[in-house]
């Protein structure tokens, strides 16, 4: 079974679904915003939260870009030489604990390496939904992909 892509296989355009889809509990945003120091009471107190304009908890934004972004390195960075950047990560809807995300990514530029000829940059921007298909979240990211080694060949 194959895990990422060559910079040959990447093509402009391109749509990958990812899947499955990722549930998010108050246990996942709860951990993950103590794991990384963000004690913002709209993620973690459901009595300051109810007071707000959501009225409940709101997942902390982060945990469902690197919820995308794990869905995502399958299809687009599973090869990866390394990330090298992103850019323009929106937040476009708040997500609750308990709703699924589900992600998908669309290539936006491939090209080949001007130091390097066994490789190349790829540029996707992924976008999570949740189960209602509300865009929730976008980013893009640019990616160093190895080329097809020589000899190799398509699986």
């Amino acid at each position: 079974m194959e895990f990422g892509r060559y910079l040959e296989e990447f093509k402009v355009g391109d749509l990958y679904k990812h899947w499955p889809g990722r549930t998010i509990t108050e246990s996942d945003d709860i951990l993950f915003c103590m794991l990384t120091m963000n004690h913002h009471p709209l993620h973690i107190d459901a009595n300051y939260a109810a007071s707000t304009q959501f009225g409940r908890n709101v997942v902390v934004g982060n945990l469902v870009v690197d919820i995308a972004l794990g869905m995502s390195v399958r299809d687009v960075s599973g090869k990866a030489i390394a990330n090298l950047g992103f850019e323009k990560i929106e937040f476009l809807g708040p997500t609750f604990h308990g709703d699924t995300i589900y992600a998908e990514t669309t290539v936006l530029d491939v090209r080949e390496s001007e130091s390097k000829p066994d490789r190349g940059v790829v540029t996707v921007e992924t976008r999570a939904t949740n189960q209602r298909g509300e865009t929730v979240m976008r980013f893009r990211r640019s990616v160093l992909v190895p080329r097809r080694p020589a000899g190799e060949t398509t699986g």
